[in-house]
This record gives structure tokens, sequence and C-alpha cells, in this order.
């Protein structure tokens, strides 16, 4: 039987923002499953049964600089850290097509940076793992939304960068990039029939997403299992990224 303990993460003190639902709920759950103690981070400071529930909105230093001296007085050291807090707003007239913008980017990216560095002195401590959520708007052009594409590619740019800055303290730094999942973010068109249908026929596996999908690859870079991994972008997306021409059903080229 091969050795699988290199997957657990017993002992291991994590933290996940954007815990309360989504993807951020089911990679909380599933690092605890693992064996980890995993506090929550959320606006609306709620996360699943079993993981540490904190109020924290990424949009304010101070919330999360109060978080992460919390985790201190507590353990004094952080395993883990998954950034999978992010929001997605819905367009509005040009007037406030700047501002839109900046409030993405502003969660999205700066956020998960404050919190990355709120979290490094305890990540030093452990020699963590940093998991940051992209997404394949990382290194896809999508309609309609281009603050949310800049702050994917710009999380996923961040992630080689900080990989290289950190690797001397032995903290790990890789991102998880979903397709599409799923969630209270994508419901709009997982409920249109047409746009459900076009998303799920580009998705090699012929579905979409669950956030239950997201927990392996989580855990596996939470874990010693990934130990010489750093700098990397792992797609879980069904096959989204790679397909390239649509085949019909009789095969032909």
């Amino acid at each position: 039987m091969p050795d699988l303990s290199a997957f657990s993460l017993a002992g291991k003190i994590a933290v996940v923002t954007g815990a309360s639902r989504g993807i951020g709920a089911a990679i909380a759950a599933g690092l605890q499953d693992a064996g980890a103690t995993v506090f929550g981070l959320s606006r609306s400071g709620t996360a699943p049964r079993g993981v540490s529930a904190m109020a924290c909105d990424l949009a304010d230093d101070t919330k999360i600089t109060q978080a992460f001296d919390d985790i201190a007085k507590q353990h004094g050291r952080l395993d883990v850290l998954v950034n999978a807090a992010g929001i997605s707003l819905p367009p509005s007239n040009a007037e406030t097509e700047l501002a839109r913008f900046r409030t993405t980017l502003g969660t999205d990216l700066t956020g998960v940076y404050a919190t990355i560095l709120a979290a490094y002195p305890l990540l030093k401590t452990a020699g963590g793992s940093i998991i940051n959520v992209t997404s394949i708007n990382s290194v896809r052009g999508f309609p309609g939304n281009p603050g949310y594409v800049a702050a994917k590619a710009g999380l996923a740019g961040l992630t080689r960068a900080l990989a290289a800055d950190y690797a001397a303290d032995g903290i790990r730094v890789n991102a998880l990039a979903p397709g599409y999942v799923a969630t209270e973010m994508t419901a709009k068109s997982f409920a249109d029939p047409a746009m459900h249908e076009d998303r799920r026929r580009h998705t090699m596996l012929g579905r979409w997403g669950q956030p239950a999908d997201m927990v392996g690859a989580a855990v596996f870079l939470a874990s010693d299992a990934s130990a010489y991994m750093t700098g990397q972008e792992l797609f879980i997306d069904g096959g989204w990224t790679t397909k390239g021409l649509a085949i019909s059903s009789d095969k032909q080229p």
C-alpha cells in the first residue's frame, strides 16, 4: 500500500478566506476533514460546521490585522493560508465603470496581498503554504468584466512573485485556478439554459464543476505531498483551458 501520510493535515493550522460559501466553504471543510484546525474568514462571519468563523472584510486592513493577531495569540503560527475570497460585480453605467474596476481589484488582488502580508510572520514561523484561488480568467480573455480578469491575472503574477520572495523563508506559494463552478457568483449563467450549455460544451469533461471538485487539489497544495512545488498555477477546470477545436459528434476533422 502507498504511504499517503504526506497528504494528512493533522496538527496544521489553516486560514481560509471567503469561507462562508462556494469554493471557500468547500475548501475550509475539506482542510478540516484532512485534519487541520481551520479558521474561516468572511464578511458575514459564517463558516462550515467545525470551522472557527471570524468576521473579516478584506477591504479593511485593520480587520485583517486583528484577525491574524487573534490567531497568533491562540496558536503562534500558521501552516496554510487559502485566499478564496473574491467578488465579481455586475456592469453599471459608464460613469461608475472605473469605480467597479477599482473595487474589484481592491478585494480580489490588493485585499489578497494585504492578507498575505498580515499572515506572513505566522507563515514564516511554520514554513507554511499559501494557496491563491485564481481562475481560468487568469490566462483567458472573457468579456464584460475587465476588473475580474485583470485581478485574477494579477493574482497569478503575484503568486509567482511571492514564490520567489518567500522561498528563503520556507514558504511555498501556489495558485488553484477553478473553471466554471456552480456557485452564487456564477448563478446567473448556470440558470440560463443557453449560457449553461455553452459553458458545459466548452469543458472537456462535459459538465460544470462543483465546489467539492476543488478540495482534492487544495489539500494537496496545503500538505507535505506538494513540498517541492511552488510558484505554480494548478488548473481544476474540467479541461477548459486545454480545449482547442470543438469536435462535432461524428469526430471528423
